[in-house]
């Protein structure tokens, strides 16, 4: 099986951290040049330290506000004028957690842009590339809700369907250029972002945070959380070439604590 990603330009968006930071990981790995892309300069020139070299490699960052999508049009122009990227990662922090009552309608038109109209400036800018090199991998890291919206995330489950009927959308029109997209749903993940929302729900039910964790991993059946790098694996392999025939799918990654099939 070919997973050899040598010679591909890859860019990870939201990788200083996280579930990015270790997909960069894997894809460098896998011998992928990689760019990274977050807000934070320190922590992507840090992040960019790390990924493996072992191929022969040149990995880049780009800083770019994702909560801007003028600064993210910029940066993904200034990396394709360098460089054919045949990869790509969209990947964002979500919405604050809450019930969808009491969100403003500021904060879903925020999210929408910050998710959906970044991937679709992404896209746009890099699918030119991949139709050239007759290859190319779009993924998009969403969440278990799009198959069952989850509870006090109310922005989140509303913005984060709209992704995937996107990506299943754009995945229809460019299949026939050998370009592939899909959508990685992680579960309850060890990340910056699980911190936050077990801190949430623990302070709106006034329950110890030890607690809150406790109650979530009984929630999955292997009873605990996943962590980054089992996320990156799934996305390494959809980005190879061994994935040729996966298109316009959403992949759980989830522990099996997703109730939908």
């Amino acid at each position: 099986m070919d997973i050899s990603l040598k010679g591909k330009t890859a860019v990870i968006c939201g990788s200083s951290q996280g579930i990015g930071l270790a997909t960069a990981k894997e894809l460098a790995v896998n011998g992928a040049n990689c760019v990274l892309m977050a807000r934070n300069t320190e922590a992507l020139k840090a992040a960019a330290g790390q990924l493996a070299v072992t191929r022969d490699q040149h990995h880049q960052w780009v800083a770019a506000d994702f909560a801007d999508t003028h600064s993210v049009e910029e940066a993904i122009k200034k990396i394709v004028e360098k460089h054919r990227v045949e990869i790509l990662i969209n990947n964002t922090g979500g919405p604050k957690a809450g019930p969808i009552l009491d969100a403003s309608t500021d904060a879903f038109e925020q999210a929408f842009r910050q998710h959906l109209i970044n991937n679709q400036i992404l896209a746009r800018t890099v699918i030119p590339g991949m139709k050239d090199a007759v290859y190319g991998r779009i993924i998009n890291i969403i969440s278990t809700s799009v198959k069952t919206p989850l509870a006090n995330l109310g922005v989140s489950n509303t913005i984060r369907l709209a992704v995937a009927a996107w990506a299943k959308t754009l995945a229809n029109e460019i299949g026939q250029f050998n370009i592939t997209v899909n959508n990685i749903l992680p579960g309850l993940t060890q990340t910056q972002r699980l911190d936050e929302l077990v801190k949430h729900t623990a302070d709106a039910v006034k329950k110890e945070q030890a607690s809150i964790e406790s109650q979530l991993k009984e929630s999955v059946p292997m009873k605990r959380f996943g962590i980054p790098e089992e996320i990156a694996n799934v996305i390494a392999f959809l980005a190879s070439p061994a994935a040729s025939y996966v298109n316009g799918t959403n992949i759980a990654v989830d522990g099996g604590r997703t109730p939908a099939l």
